[in-house]
């Protein structure tokens, strides 16, 4: 398992910036001023570096995954929510009935609903549900590693895997999505491990903590910080993930990982599915030429831990569903970033005077 991962890891590539100059070129050439389409052009150029230069761009199609996995630090007391709301939800996005339904629905992306670590047995069968529960739920963080590290790798292959069924059907795009009760809690212990960030400046409300909530949640991500401090200090990045992560991070990271390797873009979403590129950064930082940034989560923090990454997102509309629904948004962006690139007229072609100078 370990050599599986370390091929694919081995098999990532940056994108091929060289072609950076070409692909600027051409949108300088496009019936426009120069950068007067801001990120849009920044996308296409990053777009074109991705796909090789070659011609059209395209960001379809697009799927969008969600992720379910359960969490063993629910029995602290750090959700609203009972952890049987992640079951109920898995069901209620086979059922079409949740946000990320609708907004796949508005945007054509496909969706597939996929159980990595949820608590219970297995789901009925559905055409758009994948069960590969690596186990039911973590262990509880507080007293030591949510996984172990053979778990861990089997989450990430998971998330390599549905990146590669991805692209073996042909989607150009893949976008992240999650769904498990109490996750904030392990997204911002993975923030505190890989970035150095205080969990006390980061840590939110998650399900809609009050104050005193958010002290206590605080309180016991410093505690699980504290018992997996060895596994923190290997600077191991899966020994990361294993000790403080969960199955659907972990698949989330292993799909962002999955898609760098097939040259695929990736779209990821707020909050978790950050925390989740934080943890697949730090296994190959050639991850940071495929992901785009869907939005600035409203969940306390997120903005800092961008900043730290270095990150500007595509949004900030005071989303904190997750699901994917951010990222769901952010491939209209891709469209259009594509459309103009492939369609736009060029000065060389229309004759438009380009400047004081008519081509």
């Amino acid at each position: 398992m370990e050599q599986l991962f370390a091929s694919a890891i081995a098999a990532i590539a940056p994108a091929d910036t060289s072609l950076e100059a070409a692909g600027q070129a051409h949108l300088d050439d496009l019936t426009k001023p120069k950068g007067s389409l801001g990120r849009l052009e920044e996308i296409a150029l990053r777009l074109y570096c991705i796909q090789r230069g070659v011609r059209p761009l395209a960001a379809d199609p697009a799927r969008i995954y969600t992720i379910a996995g359960d969490h063993g630090v629910t029995a602290e007391g750090v959700s609203l929510f009972p952890q049987e709301v992640t079951r109920q939800m898995v069901l209620n996005f086979l059922n079409d009935g949740a946000g990320i339904n609708i907004l796949a629905n508005t945007v054509g992306a496909d969706l597939m609903v996929v159980d990595a670590g949820s608590c219970g047995g297995e789901f009925p069968e559905h055409p758009k549900l994948i069960q590969r529960k690596v186990a039911q739920g973590t262990d509880n963080f507080v007293n030591g590693p949510a996984m172990s590290r053979e778990n861990c790798l089997k989450a990430l292959l998971l998330g390599i895997e549905l990146a590669d069924i991805a692209a073996a059907e042909g989607y150009r795009t893949v976008a992240t999505g999650e769904m498990g009760i109490s996750n904030t809690t392990p997204a911002t212990a993975l923030y505190s491990a890989y970035l150095g960030i205080d969990p006390a400046d980061i840590t939110g409300a998650g399900s809609g903590l009050d104050a005193r909530g958010i002290v206590h949640k605080t309180k016991i991500i410093v505690r699980a910080l504290q018992a997996n401090k060895a596994a923190i200090q290997t600077k191991d990045p899966v020994n990361v993930l294993a000790a403080l992560g969960g199955y659907e991070i972990a698949a989330l990271a292993g799909l962002i990982l999955g898609a760098a390797k097939n040259e695929q873009a990736v779209l990821v979403d707020g909050f978790i599915s950050t925390a989740a590129y934080t943890a697949a950064a730090a296994i190959c930082p050639h991850v940071q030429d495929y992901a785009f940034f869907s939005h600035a989560s409203a969940e306390q923090g997120h903005r800092k831990i961008l900043s730290a990454l270095g990150i500007k997102p595509m949004h900030d509309l005071g989303l904190r569903l997750g699901e994917g629904t951010g990222a769901a948004l952010t491939l209209f962006l891709l469209r259009a970033a594509c459309n103009i690139f492939n369609d736009m007229a060029t000065f060389s072609a229309a004759g438009v005077a380009k400047g004081d100078v008519v081509i």
